[in-house]
């Protein structure tokens, strides 16, 4: 192995912190397998780091996006969810917004996006909005309320899934305007929600700054509108068919 090889795997041993092998350096180069150790640590921490992240980023199980029936929406943007795959609008600190009835695919598609970011080494969140906005709205002093406004504003992305399926107060309303204004033109947002942005307006009854939130969020969005009967109903239905089937054939 040249000098300068033997200078940069050295270089990547006292950066993995094996001392050990640094001190044992010139007989495990001499007998082959320094670099054999040294690319075992690291695809073993890579592999743990990947874990760890994917835990923390709470993106849970799902169905990948190979596996979507993209047969079964009325109508669905396929070219538009692909391009947001490819991840240039974390680049451009842009966001998303999927629009969808119950069960169509929303958390699904979001979950994807959150997954590939993650993959690429960007910081992601995975959150519902009730999740968030009880956190926000449970802090107990205003110290406590920055650093969770904090954490929920750095993530590179910060998907936030079932927007609009609960009724919040006006308190609940600042808090998800202040996440978002944090975020503007800043990091990047995917929202999931089952109402028109017209409807906000009944997710948040009283509260003043709906326009503003709306207007923030989708100044830069790709906005994904989900035409389709509830995707989880027909696989229910399908389960249903087949275990009946399955009882029919058993008797005969």
């Amino acid at each position: 192995m040249a000098t300068h090889d033997l200078k940069a795997l050295r270089a990547r041993a006292v950066s993995l912190g094996l001392h050990g092998l640094l001190s044992n350096w010139d007989e495990a180069v001499a007998a082959g397998w320094a670099e054999t150790i040294i690319v075992w640590e690291e695809r073993e921490r890579a592999r743990r780091s990947h874990e760890r992240r994917l835990r923390n980023a709470h993106i849970g199980r799902f169905k990948q996006l190979c596996d979507f029936d993209w047969n079964w929406p009325k109508e669905c943007d396929r070219a538009a969810v692909e391009q947001l795959m490819t991840l240039e609008f974390v680049k451009d600190a842009s966001n998303a917004v999927i629009i969808g009835n119950n069960g169509v695919g929303k958390s699904t598609i979001a979950q994807n996006i959150a997954y590939q970011a993650l993959v690429q080494g960007h910081t992601v969140l995975f959150t519902s909005a009730g999740q968030m906005l009880t956190d926000l709205t449970g802090t107990d002093s205003a110290s406590v309320l920055r650093r969770r406004l904090i954490h929920y504003a750095r993530f590179q992305l910060l998907v936030i899934d079932e927007v609009g399926y609960l009724s919040y107060s006006d308190r609940h309303a600042d808090l998800l305007f202040e996440i978002i204004s944090r975020r503007y033109e800043n990091k990047s947002t995917v929202v999931t929600t089952n109402r028109n942005f017209s409807e906000w307006q009944q997710v948040f009854p009283s509260a003043a700054c709906v326009a503003s939130l709306v207007d923030r969020l989708i100044h830069h969005a790709e906005v994904i509108a989900i035409d389709a009967e509830s995707y989880r109903l027909k696989e229910a239905k399908e389960q249903a068919e087949k275990k009946a089937k399955q009882r029919r054939g058993a008797k005969q």
